[in-house]
């Protein structure tokens, strides 16, 4: 099995590349975001991969950092999320997003990844709810990775901007709920300020 590789960039296609490992060129798949963290060609880099051995092909699915390839698997574990639509979610969503967007119940920011219709992102969104606290959210090319978000205030704040509410009104809302009851968990807590800012 693959796991990493440190070589040459020969090529940068729209959604894979070839990395030259001692005269070997080796085809790896990537999301947009990786890809566009790779140095220019012929710079050397470093991808995680991840191989998948099927009986007509090997193929290998390369990551700027841990944090993106443990989201992959962790996306493949669900039914219907192959290895295509788990590198559309993450071109669309990084980690950080996708935290925030599971524990938001945001179907919407799921579905804008290509491949990712209504039932699906349903299913992402059930399936992954309780899992979301354990999983990375810093990506970086330079793979500082386990890196843990600044706050839950934060990333509750993030959250809420991705469903389209302003800064000012979303940080007040996470505050007024923090003040109330000051430990809860993410999903929780953008719950409430979601209800704090809906219409009375």
């Amino acid at each position: 099995m693959i796991a990493q590789l440190t070589g040459r960039i020969d090529q940068v296609e729209a959604d894979r590349c070839i990395v030259d490992v001692n005269g070997v060129g080796y085809l790896v798949q990537a999301s947009t975001r990786t890809l566009a963290a790779l140095p220019p060609a012929p710079a050397v880099t470093r991808l995680l991969i991840e191989t998948l051995v099927r009986e007509d092909a090997i193929l290998l699915f390369g990551f700027a950092d841990a944090a993106e390839r443990d989201w992959f698997r962790l996306l493949t574990t669900v039914q219907g999320v192959g290895a295509k639509v788990a590198l559309n979610i993450l071109s669309a969503l990084s980690p950080r997003d996708l935290v925030a967007v599971i524990a938001a119940g945001d179907r919407a920011g799921l579905t804008r990844a290509p491949g990712v219709g209504a039932k699906l992102a349903i299913r992402l969104l059930s399936e992954l709810r309780d899992k979301v606290g354990a999983m990375p959210v810093t990506a970086s090319p330079t793979g500082a990775v386990f890196a843990p978000p600044p706050s839950i205030e934060s990333d509750a704040v993030s959250a809420m901007l991705n469903l389209g509410y302003r800064r000012p009104e979303a940080q007040a809302a996470v505050a007024r709920v923090l003040e109330a009851t000051p430990d809860m968990p993410l999903d929780r807590l953008i719950r409430e300020a979601l209800k704090e800012l809906a219409p009375k």
